[in-house]
């Protein structure tokens, strides 16, 4: 249950910050209102806290949540950028999760 629970987390940390700095490109890339940089400031800062909850040290998060950033990224360019990810993008995101794993779920010693 503690494995889903952080997978959860990771997720919407990463479409947090995923979303934050999507809204800016949209404004400087795509001629956007610049009023969407009012919920990109909030997204970022809503992805700082969500990263803030997890019980692990602070650097074995970060280290931990790349992985998961790679695969929702992935995904981000799927769903919304409507390029169908190859398989090697698949892998690369199968690589990234198991480090992910590794890292937040194996044994230690106090």
């Amino acid at each position: 249950m503690l494995e889903l629970k952080t997978l959860g987390l990771f997720l919407l940390t990463a479409l947090a910050e995923i979303l934050g700095c999507y809204l800016p490109y949209l404004w400087l890339r795509e001629g956007k209102s610049i009023w969407l940089l009012l919920p990109a400031a909030l997204s970022l800062a809503m992805f700082a806290w969500l990263l803030s909850l997890h019980p692990q040290a602070a650097g074995r998060v970060y280290a931990a949540y790349g992985g998961v950033y790679i695969f929702a990224a992935i995904l981000w360019l799927w769903a919304v950028d409507g390029v169908r990810p190859t398989a090697w993008d698949m892998l690369g995101s199968a690589v990234a999760l198991t480090g992910m794993a590794i890292i937040m779920f194996a044994p230690r010693t106090a």
